[in-house]
């Protein structure tokens, strides 16, 4: 397909075939049967091994790979899920890679003081969470490699969830119908956003939807509460008594090396979307907001031509933004200068799901 000649080798698993396209005329698999240079290859078709999704160059295409059969259509199960009560098109689930929990959730966060914070440079992002007198920073690079925190706030049990193929970070009350929810992550994607599960029910969950999507708790949405995609400099002004998600995980992994830097400076996706808006660049950021059913979303490219505060009133909802320039992150106040949940993310997942979304245009 690139370089000179095609080469390809196939991988069996469980009925599901890979097609793996070569630059090089030989391709090394280890004892586990994993590729040791996933810079090498393309893949058309499934995701086969785990830790190739995040490793394969990203001139993926997107077109061939859906003219690829879905063999696993007759199959009610993905990854061991139950997909019975599905409210997403089965066709438009697909496998991320890694299997089932392959992207280990962080479930027993360890936390230090800001000042014992060295591993974090003053324009790494963080995910910013204040909640019942506790204030938590969730570094991007940890979350690019688990995805998923289980997490208490003064015994208020909370998940914070980051999809980096999307951008998204949001944060949800775990405690749904009166029980505390565990999360993981499925290794399924809809609209290249990650599906939760949670470990109760064992129901898909989908992260920008905020709502169970197949299984038992099937229908049943999180309560999204507000979270604040900043700089460490910025929070840690803000807010210089935070407290500080470690590095110390359980888990060996080089959270200094970017995780998915190639897969933001490409203006590819690496996997298809429902609904697709040539409005903006599909990795615009865009900070997107729910009222009333309503969305609207405020590009990042409009938001710098302002000068200040943004004061906007959306379906009855008075709100004010700010967005700072320099550091390139945007906040969503109400009237009295709460903050109102608003997810930062790129512009293709929001309007892939919410095609119907306004847009702040002044």
């Amino acid at each position: 397909m690139i370089g000179q000649e095609k080469r390809s080798v196939s991988n069996h698993d469980k009925g599901q075939v890979s097609y793996l396209f070569a630059r090089k005329s030989k391709v090394f698999i280890n004892d586990q049967g994993y590729l040791t240079r996933p810079e090498l290859i393309i893949e058309y078709g499934f995701w086969a091994r785990e830790g190739v999704a995040d490793l394969l160059p990203l001139d993926y295409n997107v077109k061939a790979k859906n003219k690829i059969p879905n063999k696993v259509k007759t199959d009610p199960t993905l990854n061991g899920f139950d997909l019975s009560s599905l409210l997403i098109p089965f066709d438009e689930i697909k496998k991320g890679g890694p299997p089932k929990d392959g992207i280990p959730s962080i479930d027993r966060p360890i936390f230090l003081a800001a000042k014992y914070a060295k591993f974090l440079k003053a324009d790494d992002e963080i995910l910013g969470v204040v909640r019942n007198g506790k204030i938590k920073a969730y570094p991007i690079k940890i979350l690019d490699r688990h995805e998923i925190v289980n997490d208490l706030f003064d015994e208020e049990a909370v998940v914070i969830t980051y999809c980096p193929l999307c951008g998204s970070g949001m944060a949800f009350l775990a405690n749904v119908a009166g029980q505390n929810r565990n999360f993981g992550v499925s290794g399924l994607l809809y609209n290249s956003d990650v599906l939760l599960y949670d470990r109760e029910s064992q129901s898909l969950w989908s992260q920008i939807k905020s709502k169970s999507v197949a299984g038992k708790s099937s229908g049943q949405e999180l309560v999204f509460i507000p979270t604040i995609h900043t700089t460490w400099s910025k929070w840690k002004e803000q807010y210089p008594n935070t407290l500080v998600l470690t590095k110390k995980t359980g888990f060996n992994y080089n959270y200094d090396n970017k995780a998915y830097a190639a897969y933001q400076d490409s203006p590819k996706l690496m996997f298809p979307v429902a609904n697709e808006s040539k409005a903006f660049a599909k990795k615009e950021k865009v900070i997107g907001i729910k009222v009333n059913g309503k969305f609207k979303a405020y590009p990042f490219s409009k938001l710098k031509k302002s000068k200040g505060i943004i004061t906007d009133v959306f379906n009855g909802q008075t709100l004010k933004i700010t967005f700072d320039k320099a550091a390139w992150v945007a906040t969503v106040r109400d009237e009295v200068g709460n903050d109102f949940p608003a997810v930062t993310l790129y512009w293709f997942a929001w309007y892939a799901f919410h095609p119907d979304t306004e847009i702040y245009h002044k």
